[in-house]
């Protein structure tokens, strides 16, 4: 049966970043059941289960055993997720300056400065 109400898929990172959102809004250790209770039970909670340990194996949460199961604590927030994503990326590519420099030359200008900000570089305009 199609159900137009049904809700869109969402992608991997996307619940990755709402399960580390609602871990962070703990603020103590919260098992699985905890998380997906806190999303709204719209995640099942095998699939709650599974990003947890996909976030786990990517150093963004650590676990502790609790009785027969598990809680887990954030150890990165959505914005070290993210980084991690897009080293991975850089990471499987053979030819990293030239990645790197498609980056940077795709970026809009305000995250160009950012990033040369950032960097502790001057930009091309001479600003730093």
């Amino acid at each position: 049966m199609n159900d137009k109400r049904r809700t869109r898929r969402r992608g991997q990172g996307e619940l990755e970043g709402l399960v580390l959102s609602a871990l962070r809004e703990a603020r103590v250790p919260a098992s699985a059941g905890w998380v997906q209770e806190h999303l709204g039970g719209d995640l099942a909670y095998t699939t709650v289960v599974t990003i947890l340990t996909r976030l786990l194996a990517k150093g963004a949460v650590t676990r502790e055993r609790a009785g027969r199961s598990f809680v887990w604590t954030p150890v990165s927030d959505q914005a070290g997720l993210a980084a991690h994503r897009m080293r991975k990326v850089l990471d499987g590519e053979s030819d990293r300056e030239a990645v790197l420099s498609r980056f940077v030359t795709s970026l809009e200008p305000d995250d160009e400065r950012l990033l040369r900000r950032l960097l502790g570089e001057p930009g091309p305009d001479g600003e730093g």
